[in-house]
């Protein structure tokens, strides 16, 4: 039996109203207890452990002083938000989070009232809190009504342009909203930046820093005699310390830093803050990812993203696979190929670790270029790097690839520049869901011109993409794969270069042609593997491009065969809109061909496992054996071998 932590003070916590009632000396056994709480359900669920247990006493101070949920908490990214779910009437089923109808890892709207915004991806928080300021200043009337609005947000998410483009404008607009700077010197690998090192300057310079905490922004909260004094030594600070403040500069307020771990610091500056504001506030707090909890503060990622765990030891329970992962593969790959061509370059935004280049990086560091959170920048540093003569290969995860389309579109399709867009947790990931889900690269990629799109259907295809991709320089071309390991097949020792819109076939048949685009091939040739036990004998045949088309391969499978059935595992609008383009200008459908594609649905599915995701989207191999059969009126019942 699983042991669970005595918690008799957080017992009495049903909401956050509860914490109200409550002693500052009591707050502080409801923090002991919700860290504890956090790490024995974090161990039987898995999940993002480091970032929630950094701000177990951040959550406690911020529920305790606010009105929530009339005063919107918004949680930048919310992988931190697990205590918050904990305080805010989901302790029941805090040990469902990440698992099929149970909570989700990030917050929801459909969930709880306490979460006002839902998120997942970085740097939104401020642009979302100042929208609920203004709709609460002009008279917006949800109920509960609007109160104040408070955006958490940390130092890694601040790496984000977004971030910037609200502050600026909330400064300027100068309405009461609050800021929470989670400055935790780290967002989920080491932080990158100008900005990270002028936040380490903020807080380095002892012996100033007790009196910069007390003096810095602050003079607006204080009583009137006390100002002109505390002006003059916040601004003698600003020339001996820092030389300004940005934030101050931006229209904030600036207070900080301080102990984000010390409730005696963070409840008095919290409720003083909330007192006396008239406009914009930063409240810059220091804490430390993984906070109290051993294994996570000396892991290198400090238990960012952790599998079921033994909470005695922090040893992960993760489960073993013969075959290599996607992820690996491409870095290993992408390593070798860069052994041989020094033009060869890498950029990541914020995910080194995530998409394999921190192995890449060891070798060559200077090839290798983490922009932090900041997509948009990425695709833009990638098109400047190809003009000027490199190989750029810009990994990115399909959801965050999302966020830099416009460049994308405008600075590397439209100058049909050879950026190589590596694309990692294409399709559906499971437990993250669908935030991160890699669902619409396939169709926001293959619709423009120039493109070229390939998607590996087992990690020796991956590997020869990546070769394939190096080869490339007549514009922009990307290669998508999926999360996790890969099928087990025999890898070669080199890629080979694939001929650019060319597909193959793996077995020929008759009668029905299932043309696969991705990573359900397995799943493709075990429907038709049950398909030939009916007494049928299917063609199965891998596109490996959606863009160009292999017409050839196309035009052949729909005039050799009754029916002709799509997969992918990617949204209406890709691999099979484009197939079914071609055999409407062919005219093929006037031959009375059956086409059928079999693509996400249009909805949003929520986390599961992988497998269960998969059964929803209809795309597992029993589905596809079923398509099949509907397709040619066969009753599956009638003729089951």
């Amino acid at each position: 039996m699983t042991h669970r932590p005595d918690t008799p003070m957080l017992d009495r916590i049903s909401v956050p109203a509860d914490l109200r009632a409550l002693s500052d000396r009591d707050l502080h056994r409801v923090a002991e207890e919700l860290r504890s709480e956090t790490i024995s359900a974090v161990s039987e669920t898995g999940g993002h452990l480091g970032a929630g247990l950094g701000v177990v006493e951040l959550t406690v101070a911020l529920h305790a002083v606010f009105d929530t949920p009339r005063d919107r908490l918004i949680w930048d990214v919310s992988h931190q938000c697990y205590p918050h779910k904990i305080l805010t009437g989901r302790r029941d089923r805090i040990r469902t989070l990440r698992q099929k109808d149970g909570l989700s890892g990030f917050t929801k709207r459909s969930e709880s009232p306490y979460d006002p915004f839902g998120a997942a991806h970085s740097s939104t928080s401020i642009s979302a809190a100042l929208g609920f300021t203004i709709a609460r200043d002009l008279g917006g009337a949800p109920d509960p009504a609007l109160g104040d609005a408070i955006a958490v947000i940390g130092d890694g998410a601040l790496s984000g342009g977004m971030a910037y483009e609200a502050l600026n404008n909330a400064g300027h607009l100068g309405r009461r909203m609050f800021v929470v700077l989670n400055d935790n010197e780290m967002s989920i690998a080491p932080p990158t930046g100008a900005m990270s090192s002028y936040l380490s300057r903020l807080y380095a310079g002892a012996p100033f820093q007790e009196f910069k905490a007390a003096a810095k922004g602050a003079v607006s909260m204080l009583p009137e005699p006390f100002r002109e004094g505390a002006k003059r030594a916040k601004d003698m600070l600003k020339h001996m310390t820092v030389g300004g403040t940005l934030f101050e500069e931006l229209g904030f307020s600036y207070l900080g830093p301080i102990d984000g771990h010390d409730l005696d610091q963070l409840l008095p500056v919290l409720r003083t803050v909330r007192a006396r504001a008239d406009g914009p506030v930063l409240l810059h707090v220091i804490t430390k990812k993984g906070k109290g909890y051993h294994p996570a503060e000396n892991a290198s990622d400090k238990g960012h993203g952790v599998a079921r765990f033994d909470p005695l030891t922090g040893e992960q329970k993760k489960p073993k696979s013969n075959a290599p992962s996607y992820t690996r593969v491409f870095a290993e790959t992408l390593f070798q190929e860069a052994a041989e061509d020094d033009k060869i370059c890498a950029v990541t935004a914020a995910m080194p670790d995530g998409t394999g280049l921190d192995l890449f990086a060891k070798r060559f560091g200077s090839r290798c270029f983490d922009v932090g959170i900041a997509e948009q920048h990425g695709v833009t540093f990638c098109a400047g790097l190809a003009a000027g003569g490199m190989k750029p290969f810009c990994a990115m995860y399909s959801t965050f690839l999302q966020r830099g389309y416009d460049q994308i579109v405008h600075d590397v399709a439209l100058q049909r520049l050879p950026v190589r867009f590596a694309i990692d947790r294409a399709g559906l990931v499971g437990a993250d869901g669908a935030t991160h889900a890699g669902s619409f690269d396939i169709a926001y990629l293959a619709n423009l011109p120039g493109f070229v799109v390939m998607a590996a259907a087992d990690e020796a295809e991956l590997r020869h993409m990546v070769a394939t991709a190096v080869a490339h320089d007549g514009g922009p071309i990307a290669f998508r794969f999926p999360r996790g390991e890969g099928t087990g097949v025999e890898m070669p020792e080199r890629g080979e270069v694939l001929e650019i819109g060319k597909g193959r076939m793996i077995r020929e048949g008759s009668r029905v042609a299932l043309l696969n685009f991705g990573a359900r091939l397995k799943e493709v040739v075990e429907a038709s593997e049950a398909l030939e036990a009916r007494g049928l004998s299917p063609t199965v045949a891998d596109a490996r491009f959606a863009k160009p088309l292999d017409e050839d391969l196309i035009l052949r499978l729909a005039r050799d065969h009754e029916a002709l059935i799509t997969i992918e595992e990617g949204a209406v609008g890709g691999f099979g809109s484009h197939v079914a383009q071609l055999l409407a200008e062919k005219g093929v459908f006037d031959t009375g061909l059956k086409y059928r594609s079999m693509v996400l649905p249009d909805t949003f599915i929520d986390h599961a496992s992988p497998r269960d995701m998969y059964a929803t989207a209809g795309l597992n191999c029993e589905d596809i054996e079923a398509k099949v059969l509907e397709t040619l009126g066969i009753d599956s019942l009638r003729n089951r071998a």
